[in-house]
C-alpha cells in the first residue's frame, strides 16, 4: 500500500466521520420544524421558588435585573430572590440590600458558578422551597415567568430549560452569537423534546426540583456546571423539558475577545467530557438509557463552525488533488447549509444578519486556535463581561 492509497483511505474515514456529525443535527433540525406548542393545564397549587442569581463582578447589570424580576405576577411570599454577590462593589451590595431579597456575600479566591450555587444551598434547608430557578445576572424574564413555570412544575416535571434568547443585537458578534443560540435551541432543545429525548441545558433559565438540586449541587466542581447537571439528571433518568414559549432574555457576547474566551471555555468543557463518553457510553446503550446515550454522542461532535470550515477545507483540497472525490464533500457542505437554514428562525434573517456574515472566517480561525489553548480551562472560571446592552 503506497502513500497515495493511505491518504485516500484517511480522506474517506474523515468523510464518514463528518457525515455522522452532519446527520445528527439534520435529524433534530427536521424534528424542530412546525409550531407545536407545549400545553400544561392551570396548576392546582402555587409552588414556592428560590430564584438564584450568581453574580461575579456584575455591578453594571445586577440591580435592574433584580428589580425587573421583582415585578413577577406571582405571590411575593412564594418566591425568594437570592443574589450571591462575589467580588462586587460595596455600593452595589448596599443598594441590593435595600431590596426585598436575600443577599449572600462571597469572596472566593477562585470563583465559579458552582461554588456560588453550593454557597446558596448551604444557607437554606432542604425543605425550604419546592423548586429552584437559576438565572445569570444579566437575564431578564417576562412578568408571567413564574406562573408558566409553576404550571409545568405542578404537572410533575422535575427539570426544565426555558427558551434563552438574545436581548441585544448591537454588534456583528452579538448577532452571530444570538443566531448560534437559536440554532442550538432548534437542534438540541426543541428538536430533542419533540422526539421524546431530553433537552440540553444552557447554564441559565434552568429550573429544578429543589430537594433534588439541594442533594446534588455538591457534585458540581467545574466551570461546566450545566454539563455536570445533565449527567446527574440523565443518569437518574430524569427528563429535561424545554419550554419554547417561556423566554429568558440574555445579553450576548459583543466583541471578538469575549467570543474567543467564552468559546475557549466551552470547548474545554466539552472535550473534558470525552473521558466520560468512552467510560459511560457502552453501559448507557446496554441499559437502554436513550437520553444519556444521546447526550454522550452529542458531546463527541465537533463544534458547528469547525465542522463547517473543515468540510470547506477538505472539499477544496480534494478539488485540487482529485476533483471527483471532492463532490461528496460539497454534498456534505450543501446538507450542512440546509440544516442550518432549517434551524435558524426566519425573524433573524435580516439585514443585520447579512452584514454580520463577514465575521464568520475570523470566528472560524479563532475556534481553530482555541483547540490548541484549552488546557485547564474547564476548571478556570472566565467571566463574560456584560454592560447591560439590550435591543428589546
Amino acid at each position: 500500500m503506497n502513500i497515495q492509497e493511505v491518504l485516500y483511505i484517511f480522506e474517506y474515514i474523515c468523510w464518514i466521520l463528518a457525515s455522522i456529525a452532519v446527520a445528527y443535527p439534520l435529524i433534530y433540525s427536521l424534528a424542530s420544524l412546525g409550531t407545536r406548542k407545549s400545553y400544561y393545564p392551570t396548576a392546582n397549587k402555587q409552588h414556592k421558588f428560590a430564584i438564584l442569581f450568581p453574580a461575579y463582578k456584575e455591578d453594571r447589570v445586577i440591580l435592574p435585573v433584580v428589580e425587573s424580576f421583582l415585578q413577577q405576577h406571582y405571590p411575593q411570599e412564594l418566591y425568594k430572590v437570592i443574589v450571591i454577590s462575589d467580588h462586587m462593589q460595596e455600593t452595589t451590595n448596599e443598594r441590593l440590600a435595600q431590596l426585598p431579597i436575600t443577599l449572600l456575600k462571597a469572596n472566593y479566591e477562585n470563583s465559579s458558578k458552582a461554588k456560588a450555587l453550593n454557597f446558596a444551598m448551604d444557607h437554606f434547608g432542604r425543605d425550604k422551597f419546592d423548586a429552584v430557578v437559576i438565572l445569570d445576572a444579566d437575564n431578564i424574564v417576562d412578568t408571567n415567568f413564574l406562573l408558566e413555570i409553576n404550571k409545568v412544575f405542578d404537572a410533575g416535571v422535575q427539570a426544565i430549560q426555558a427558551h434563552r434568547t438574545a436581548k441585544n443585537r448591537n454588534t456583528d458578534i452579538a448577532v452571530l452569537d444570538g443566531l448560534s443560540e437559536e440554532v442550538n435551541n432548534s437542534i438540541f432543545r426543541r428538536g430533542h423534546v419533540r422526539l421524546g429525548i431530553s433537552s440540553a441545558l444552557i447554564g441559565s433559565g434552568m429550573i429544578f426540583n429543589y430537594q433534588w438540586f439541594h442533594d446534588n449541587v455538591k457534585h458540581l466542581v467545574t466551570t461546566g456546571e450545566d454539563k455536570e447537571l445533565e449527567v446527574l439528571l440523565l443518569k437518574q433518568r430524569i427528563f429535561i423539558e424545554f419550554l419554547d414559549e417561556v423566554y429568558v432574555y440574555d445579553e450576548k457576547t459583543q466583541g471578538e475577545k469575549g467570543f474567543y474566551n467564552q468559546r475557549r471555555r466551552w470547548l474545554a468543557t466539552q472535550f473534558a467530557q470525552w473521558g466520560r463518553v468512552f467510560k459511560d457510553l457502552p453501559q448507557a446503550i446496554l441499559s437502554g438509557n436513550i437520553d444519556y446515550s444521546d447526550k454522550l454522542i452529542q458531546w463527541m461532535l465537533p463544534p458547528r463552525l469547525i465542522l463547517f470550515g473543515g468540510i470547506i477545507v477538505m472539499g477544496s483540497i480534494m478539488q485540487i488533488i482529485d476533483w471527483p472525490l471532492a463532490l461528496k464533500w460539497w454534498a456534505l457542505f450543501l446538507i450542512m447549509g440546509v440544516t442550518l437554514c432549517l434551524a435558524i428562525p426566519d425573524k433573524l434573517v435580516d439585514d443585520r444578519f447579512k452584514k454580520s456574515i463577514n465575521k464568520l472566517p475570523l470566528l472560524f480561525i479563532m475556534m481553530v486556535v482555541n483547540l490548541f489553548r484549552m488546557k485547564g480551562m474547564n476548571k478556570k472560571f472566565v467571566n463574560t463581561e456584560k454592560n447591560g446592552s439590550s435591543t428589546l
